[in-house]
């Protein structure tokens, strides 16, 4: 339990650095593209092309992240008058109920998509634009799976907690 702990939380932490780093590449990217197309004149697709598939994938690896520090979306009205035991009862059934069932699911429903995106080694849509596009609809299968292993290691370690 506790190696399954440790490696969840070292998966979470270069999640983060990762998210850190396309955070800080969008922003850099979009003040050069910004700056190149009205103060030079000129347009860069490629650059374009490289903020978009770091936001989306900085959209998608962010969920685990958000789960992993507890920031995640929830309705709070409910949970504001719930006492800490009720409060982990709910979050173990919303983890088996809802959240490995439905990041399950999205797996399944998007290998097919993300295989034939590898197959043809899929790139921008735009002309000019960069490839890699592929490794971009790779994150979603990747995120969905730090999504599953986030809700084990809650519920494993959870569960431990309380039986002590």
């Amino acid at each position: 339990m506790n190696i399954l702990k440790e490696s969840a939380a070292l998966v979470s932490r270069v999640t983060m650095r990762l998210c850190q780093l396309l955070l800080g590449l969008i922003f850099i990217g979009q003040v050069t593209v910004v700056i190149l197309r009205y103060v030079f004149g000129m347009g860069f697709i490629e650059l374009q092309d490289a903020v978009a598939y770091s936001f989306a994938s900085l959209v998608v690896l962010g969920l685990p992240v958000a789960l992993t520090h507890d920031a995640h979306v929830r309705v709070d009205v409910f949970r504001a008058h719930q006492s800490p035991r009720q409060r982990r009862w709910f979050d173990r059934f919303g983890t088996m109920a809802f959240l490995i069932p439905v990041f399950g699911l999205t797996i399944w429903w998007v290998w097919p998509d993300v295989v034939y995106s590898w197959s043809i080694r899929e790139a921008s849509a735009e002309t000019g634009g960069l490839p890699g596009l592929y490794l971009v609809k790779t994150t979603l299968p990747v995120a969905c799976g730090l999504m599953i292993l986030q809700g084990l290691t809650m519920l494993v370690t959870d569960t431990a907690e309380s039986s002590r």
